[in-house]
């Protein structure tokens, strides 16, 4: 009989992994059934509090003669490998036939992109007769289930490798250049791996968990390339998920807009943006509904400068997640830009020089020539933007938010 399971909730700030656990588990479990296909990694609504990490959930579907001792195994694995101790793991596991996972389906596009309670998940548990296994309050069962449930109409792939237990918490070691080397051969089918302009490494993580690296890509055949071209440590073993990563499936079209929620919105710049200390740039945003304000934090980086150079009356759809009431922008579509005008007292025709005002609607004159005139001279500055898509750099791009290297539209700039 095919099962899938969902796992979710086992790691924390301090350490572990939930794809970890979870391929603990297949390894477990492959003594008693056979893994079919690909596992799944899911993430979740990213704008979530109480998320333990990147708030990612992992499924895989078994052929299974025993449940009973498929649920005796999963516990232990859990019970031994889980973050159980800290204060905000609480992990869920369950156990869905296959004829019920199409039952799963509104659940998870709500997990993706709404907020979720403890109690819809044991509704749901309850509905469907699904077997599952909670620990503490059992919050992880919400992303069990919705990691399931998902239907993927968009995907990639992901690589992870995972670390000696030995070496769990110690420093990584690695060979920048060769990360570079690999982007430069096998970028776009492998993305979002380095950030050139920020020389950042986003393959390896900084967290003490047991992941090495992860590399993400179009293709399988793609990635194998791709590990054999990084140079690192030795890693004891690595599998390859299917994963809603790059995708914008958190993105909801326009709808009323509240906290922890993300949305793509049209609407126009009503203000000059301003700029605080720390280097975040905010912007005043009229939409349909309500005028919102947007930030570009400091570690968006160059994505900033695109923000300053936004005047009122240019018309942009807006791509991020809310939070105290601000958007937080992920990517932006310049659709018309305003025409930018600046005035300037008129010039003596004569002398060259700018004249000065005459008094209170009296015009202005050149103090040296005695030439006057009674209008400023009005002329149009180029814009320092183009129409188009915009997106935040690599190393300030959430796992979810789809780069514009796989959006199919001509106008976009890429930071690299």
């Amino acid at each position: 009989m095919k099962f899938w399971i969902g796992v979710d909730d086992t790691d924390s700030r301090k350490g572990m992994c939930t794809t970890y656990v979870a391929l603990l588990m297949i390894e477990k479990l492959g003594d008693i059934g056979n893994l079919i296909s690909f596992p799944r990694l899911i993430r979740l609504n990213p704008t979530i509090p109480y998320k333990t990490r990147g708030n990612g959930a992992v499924s895989f579907a078994l052929e299974l003669e025993n449940l009973d001792k498929a649920m005796e195994i999963a516990d232990e694995v859990i019970r031994k490998y889980a973050e159980l101790d800290d204060e905000n793991t609480n992990p869920g596991v369950v156990f869905v036939k296959e004829e019920k996972v199409q039952y799963l389906e509104e659940f998870a596009k709500r997990a993706i992109k709404d907020v979720l309670s403890i109690e819809d998940a044991y509704k749901v548990l309850e509905r469907y007769s699904i077997p599952y296994l909670k620990y503490k309050n059992g919050r992880g069962l919400i992303g069990a289930l919705a990691s399931v449930g998902a239907r993927l109409e968009d995907f990639v792939y992901e690589l992870i490798t995972y670390r000696y237990p030995e070496k769990f918490g110690k420093p990584r070691q690695y060979d920048e250049e060769s990360f570079y080397e690999m982007d430069l051969n096998l970028y776009p089918l492998v993305f979002d791996t380095v950030d050139w302009c920020n020389h950042v490494i986003m393959a390896v993580p900084s967290t003490p968990c047991p992941v090495l690296f992860g590399l993400r890509g179009e293709d399988v055949e793609s990635l194998k390339k791709a590990i054999k071209m990084v140079k690192t440590e030795k890693w004891e073993k690595y599998t390859i998920f299917l994963t809603n990563h790059a995708t914008d499936m958190h993105i909801i079209d326009n709808g009323e807009i509240k906290d922890f929620r993300s949305y793509r919105i049209v609407g126009r710049v009503v203000e000059k943006p301003y700029e605080i200390i720390g280097g975040h740039v905010f912007l005043r945003f009229e939409t349909s509904k309500c005028i919102l304000k947007c930030s570009a934090f400091e570690p968006t980086k160059q994505f900033r400068n695109i923000i300053r150079a936004l005047i009122p009356g240019d018309i942009l759809e807006v791509y991020g997640s809310v939070k105290r009431s601000t958007l937080n922008l992920e990517k932006i579509n310049v659709l018309k830009l305003e025409k930018n005008f600046v005035e300037e007292n008129p010039s003596c025709p004569i002398c060259g020089k700018k004249m000065e005002s005459a008094g209170k609607n009296q015009g202005f004159r050149c103090r040296k020539c005695k030439n006057k005139a009674f209008e400023k001279f009005r002329f149009e500055i180029p814009r320092k933007i183009e129409t188009g898509f915009y997106e935040v750099p690599p190393c300030a791009r959430r796992h979810l938010t789809k780069p514009l290297i796989r959006m199919n539209t001509d106008k976009k700039h890429i930071f690299r």
